[in-house]
């Protein structure tokens, strides 16, 4: 297996969770793993990127290029749009809807995109774009988007129902497991096919 997952979204919105739950998922599951992440004022919402390699080799460098991911799990829709050049043709997006409007626009410096709904839908391989954040809220919390969309693309990954639900134990607070097994149950329903 050789598998490449970038991880996009903002500052506050758990995508460093999301890419310490795979890569640990993937070590205990015996591959090597290399993550890298990029952020950009990550504090003030700005774009945080997260690389994520998975193989039965080793794993060189840990940086995904245009046109290498298999999996693209974008936190919010617009990083989606800037990130899908670097989504293989057959490649599979999990968009979270909900938008988070970047400084400039909402100053009025800056437009967003037109027809970024069309745009994704013409030139992923695959979509799955939903409203995670209301999938979150419904398990119990809106903090729990990264777990959902983790649960989304979990059927594309050669991993069981069980070793995600393990690794979630192993790495959130107490307290807060149960929310974050049912965030993810919840999200591989929602990345089922149709």
């Amino acid at each position: 297996m050789n598998t490449n997952i970038l991880i996009v979204g903002v500052g506050g919105q758990g995508t460093l969770l999301a890419s310490v739950l795979l890569g640990k998922l993937a070590l205990d599951s015996g591959y090597d793993v290399k993550l890298s992440e990029v952020h950009g004022m990550s504090q003030r919402g700005g774009s945080v990127v997260t690389h994520v390699k998975i193989s039965d080799d080793k794993v060189g460098s840990p940086l995904i290029e245009e046109g290498e991911a298999d999996i693209i799990l974008a936190f919010e829709k617009l990083e989606a749009y800037r990130w899908l050049p670097y989504l293989k043709p057959d490649g599979a997006l999990f968009v979270n809807t909900q938008q988070i409007l970047p400084m400039p626009v909402i100053l009025g410096q800056a437009k967003n995109p037109e027809n970024m709904d069309q745009f994704l839908e013409d030139h992923a391989g695959t979509i799955k774009a939903f409203d995670a954040t209301q999938v979150a809220v419904d398990a119990g919390s809106s903090k729990a988007v990264n777990v959902v969309l983790l649960g989304a693309a979990s059927r594309r990954l050669p991993f069981s129902t069980d070793a995600w639900l393990k690794v979630i134990e192993g790495s959130v607070k107490e307290k807060f497991v149960d929310m974050n097994k049912f965030a993810f149950m919840k999200g591989q329903l929602m990345g089922s096919p149709q």
